[in-house]
């Protein structure tokens, strides 16, 4: 049986169905002129160059870390709390924009929509460097990331037309784990550049951008939208505002306490505009996010997965370079330094080894593993390290965290993208991108909110470990979601009558 999300809609009736394999989806005429048209480039060909709007978007979610003290001698001091919404500013906009650029991309040619978002964010990230103040940063960080949230769909969008069905999971392996690389390797080129200045943390985005504009505009094969219903705006803002009210009230919660008007205000907006957002998406006819995505199985195991495992991921990665800064007063270079093993352990355990591992165990076993060797490096944070600096301890803290990345992060997304049917492919992408950067806003808020601002070392450093162990809690939660959903129902043996 063939389906889609868009005959679900139409029929009223017929649902997604979770069984069906992606070379059975493919068989709609849309797939195929896709495929035809991305004859001229090879599909390897067209993996590198969005691969690199990939880098740009995920790089600059981490690359400002190890340049927040910098950024704040310059801006005279903010709060912690202040500076980070340079982070989720950009995190928040980035996630809930996705689905949104996702639909609106689909009733244009995917290769002119990645283009306008590369050279969006080129020009975006001129701003940022050129910025005078905290504030004016964060207004260019949200432009920055609604360019990324405009590439992101589109590169996967053009990725998945240009790879037949059997090649895409391994396509998606590898598209995330070089945007898990470069996110990961964010802190670690950041410290290089903040060396010179921390404007050149953004400077570093345009000789990237220029480059790909030219080669994309000679290279991309063109695959043609088609009608589909125009994305709901108001949705956009629903999300976007429920999901900044909630780190609004993570974060705030320690200065303005939880029996705080404020706080209170906060957490109705969340429920209010979330609420208001869940409804729609429910008994609109053309929803933001379809809600019969969630009927697929490996679709909605995966995303209930990822989401802890990126709260961890986006408070680890911030989290370990405050202590390296605070604690042991390292420079931004040697923390660096310090952290490259575990982000260079990420394409090495990805594309090397994920797809053999996957064939003998399975997709749910791997990326098991994956969670809890993610959650183990928390633990070894929690526990290890002391008052006295260690570059042998901090490097050796990374391995199991580079290892997890490497096994869970791009094995979930490739369950989650590989079991999407043709019509969904931005759509589907975008949901499960907006589920893992509002996963990253969250985890980052509530490092935040523990960390909070302590007055002695001693309690910065209690502080970390609470914080550690709190998340390796959440990212274990993950387990739970890829045991269940994505390991491959048992088949039972058919019943013989003699």
């Amino acid at each position: 049986m063939e389906s889609t999300l868009k005959q679900s809609k139409a029929t009223h009736t017929q649902h997604v169905d979770h069984s069906l394999s992606p070379v059975e989806l493919d068989a709609t005429p849309s797939a195929r002129r896709s495929s035809d048209l991305s004859s001229a480039t090879s599909p390897n060909q067209v993996l590198a160059i969005v691969s690199v709007g990939m880098i740009l978007a995920n790089l600059d979610l981490f690359i400002v870390n190890v340049g927040l003290p910098n950024i704040a001698l310059d801006f005279a001091n903010p709060s912690l709390e202040r500076l980070s919404w340079i982070l989720n500013g950009y995190t928040i906009t980035y996630a809930a924009l996705l689905v949104f650029f996702g639909r609106l991309s689909e009733r244009y040619p995917r290769n002119v929509s990645f283009l306008v978002g590369i050279g969006a964010f080129t020009a975006a990230s001129a701003a940022c460097a050129a910025a005078t103040s905290t504030e004016m940063l964060i207004v260019f960080r949200v432009v920055q990331a609604a360019a990324a949230a405009l590439m992101t769909p589109t590169s996967l969008g053009l990725l998945l037309s240009a790879f037949p069905p059997e090649g895409r999971s391994g396509a998606v392996r590898t598209w995330t784990a070089v945007g898990g690389l470069a996110a990961a390797l964010g802190p670690v080129i950041g410290g290089v550049l903040v060396t010179a200045s921390w404007r050149w943390i953004f400077l570093v985005n345009l000789p990237l951008g220029l480059i790909t504009l030219v080669v994309g505009w000679r290279k991309l094969p063109r695959v043609p939208g088609h009608n589909s219903a125009h994305p709901d705006f108001g949705a956009a803002l629903l999300v976007t505002a429920g999901v900044a009210s909630l780190v609004l009230a993570i974060v705030k919660v320690n200065d303005w306490g939880w029996h705080s008007p404020g706080i209170g205000a906060a957490c109705a907006a969340t429920v209010i505009f979330l609420g208001w957002f869940v409804a729609h998406c429910l008994r609109s006819s053309a929803p933001f996010i379809d809600p019969h995505l969630f009927r697929i199985r490996p679709f909605t195991g995966a995303a209930l997965a990822i989401a802890p495992f990126s709260a961890a991921f986006g408070a680890l990665l911030l989290s370990i370079v405050l202590w390296d800064q605070m604690i042991w007063g390292w420079s931004a270079l040697k923390i660096g330094l310090a952290m490259a093993p575990g982000p260079l352990l990420v394409p090495v355990i990805s594309l090397l080894f994920s797809r053999r591992l996957i064939a003998q165990f399975g997709a749910a076993a791997v990326s098991a593993v994956g969670i809890i060797s993610f959650a183990l490096g928390q633990v070894w944070w929690s526990v290890v390290p002391g008052l006295e600096a260690s570059f042998l301890a901090a490097t050796f803290g990374m391995l199991p965290i580079g290892l997890g990345v490497g096994l869970a992060l791009p094995t979930l997304m490739g369950v989650s993208t590989s079991s999407l049917p043709p019509s969904s492919f931005a759509t589907g992408s975008g949901a499960i991108n907006m589920i893992r950067q509002t996963g990253i806003a969250i985890g980052v808020a509530l490092l935040v909110a523990i960390v909070g601002v302590p007055h002695e070392v001693a309690e910065w450093v209690q502080a970390f470990r609470v914080a550690w162990w709190v998340m390796a809690a959440i990212t274990l939660i993950g387990l739970v979601p890829t045991l269940l959903l994505i390991r491959p129902r048992p088949t039972r043996a058919p019943v013989v009558s003699e």
